[in-house]
């Protein structure tokens, strides 16, 4: 029989939270949070249902975290569903963002309540097959970041949780800034290599005088300047992993380089004619279209073949806007380690704020911006005091946007998001006058980013151009 708790002095709320549930639940009722404490000491509930004012009875005020905490440590799976009046909905929403469940507002329904408590059965279901997993294939150190409920990256994760263990080449693709190297990582840490070294490699921004040497190292006398043996990044990681990040940007003999490993597994250093035998595996990243790059000769087809064993693309943030909340959580862990301030949590308005924005440099802009914010805040909450003010130029659009209830929220969260980037790409290109690249850089995204936004769309660059005197 599941076990239910009411914390209220609001006898009517217990009735109808009592009648709501089925003959399998016990409901019982507690007046005061330290009487809810004491059963809670002596009880296991699957629920708790407490009235918003009796949490704050701690004097805990607004820090929810602090006021949720002993309910956490005596049962860390509880269900916590605040209720409060209409007036202290706020209050409510705020408790919810330091962690409760959800929340009701008297008068409460039955409706209501069913609602609730089937959505959080049905989310503690896929909890626990997610935990299943998690125990079963990844490493503690990487439950935080395989943690997602968007339907995009569940399938990144399904993949990497396939592929790991083999010795298939990986290509990842996705913009700038969706972690790449951070899913690489992931690779290799869960895969039969694990105990050997992990090579990252930005093929970007190395010169490709220098790129040869660095990945296949060269022999002394090989070139001007070469005054001694050098072993390069395949040598280095024998019985590893090594990552070619921005592989789309390496030339043409580097490439045929690359294709010999990856065909025969051998490579010679520059200068050198010792075969060596290249015990690897590569896991290579990209944010261009290779296939494009194929089509137009700047990039070797066969070796694209050899690079597209198992693809894995990467959605861009704007596209799991879900995962946000939990991305902030993780971030600002992070900057408390390595910064000597105690910021928990962001105020409403930013994380309304990044609901709306549409993310161009995916999660590291994302990092970029709330490291800056947390350098700058002086209170316990990041607030908009230390973001840049574009990100919060959708407040006045939002308002204008009238929104259509008889859509879900998430297909009219769409909807708002795609309005404001039509109009967003067609004001950009009326001021650059329908030119892509400065269109581009201003943006902060790709040409080819741009014209797959503009082909989204059905922009035509040609109506923004300046015709001809």
């Amino acid at each position: 029989m599941k076990s239910i708790l009411v914390c209220s002095k609001n006898r009517q709320g217990y009735e109808v939270i009592r009648t709501s549930m089925g003959p399998e639940c016990s409901v019982e009722v507690a007046s005061n949070k330290d009487t809810c404490l004491e059963k809670f000491r002596k009880k296991r509930y699957e629920f708790l249902f407490i009235d918003v004012e009796l949490l704050r009875e701690s004097g805990s005020q607004s820090n929810y975290k602090t006021a949720l905490q002993p309910f956490w440590q005596t049962y860390p799976s509880i269900h916590i569903v605040v209720m409060s009046s209409q007036e202290m909905s706020r209050e409510a929403v705020r408790a919810v963002k330091a962690g409760a469940s959800d929340y009701l507002t008297y008068p409460i329904s039955r409706e209501e309540v069913q609602l609730v408590t089937e959505d959080l059965y049905e989310s503690e279901i896929m909890e626990s097959e997610l935990d299943y997993l998690r125990d079963r294939f990844w490493q503690d150190d990487s439950l935080d970041i395989v943690r997602t409920t968007s339907p995009l990256m569940q399938g990144v994760f399904q993949k990497v949780r396939s592929v790991a263990p083999t010795k298939s080449t990986v290509l990842l693709i996705g913009e700038t800034g969706t972690g790449k190297g951070l899913l690489a990582q992931l690779i290799h840490r869960h895969s039969n290599r694990k105990d050997g070294p992990f090579i990252s490699v930005h093929c970007g921004a190395i010169p490709d005088t220098l790129l040869e040497s660095e990945l296949f190292g060269h022999e002394k006398g090989a070139f001007t300047g070469a005054s001694r043996r050098k072993l390069g990044k395949f040598e280095i990681a024998q019985s590893g992993t090594i990552f070619l990040d921005e592989v789309g940007t390496i030339s043409s003999s580097a490439q045929i380089k690359l294709l010999e490993i990856l065909q025969d597994g051998t490579f010679h250093r520059v200068g050198g004619e010792t075969t060596i035998q290249a015990n690897v595996r590569v896991i290579a990243a990209t944010n261009t279209d290779l296939q494009k790059m194929c089509d137009e000769g700047s990039f070797r087809r066969d070796l694209y073949y050899r690079l597209n064993v198992f693809p894995i693309e990467i959605p861009p943030l704007r596209e799991r806007a879900s995962d946000i909340p939990h991305i902030i959580e993780v971030i600002l862990k992070k900057l408390r380690k390595s910064h000597l301030k105690d910021i928990h949590d962001i105020h409403p308005d930013v994380a309304e704020a990044f609901k709306l924005y549409s993310w161009p440099g995916n999660i590291r802009e994302l990092e970029n911006l709330m490291e800056r914010a947390y350098i700058l805040e002086t209170s316990s909450v990041l607030t908009d005091q230390g973001f840049p003010n574009e990100l919060f130029a959708d407040r006045n659009l939002q308002l204008q946007i009238k929104p259509d209830i008889s859509m879900t929220l998430a297909e009219a969260r769409r909807k708002g998001l795609e309005e404001f980037e039509k109009g967003y790409l067609e004001k950009l290109l009326t001021h650059n006058r329908g030119r892509i690249n400065e269109s581009a850089k201003a943006a902060g995204v790709s040409t080819r980013q741009l014209h797959k936004l503009l082909t989204k769309y059905g922009i035509k660059k040609e109506a923004y151009k300046t015709p001809p005197a």
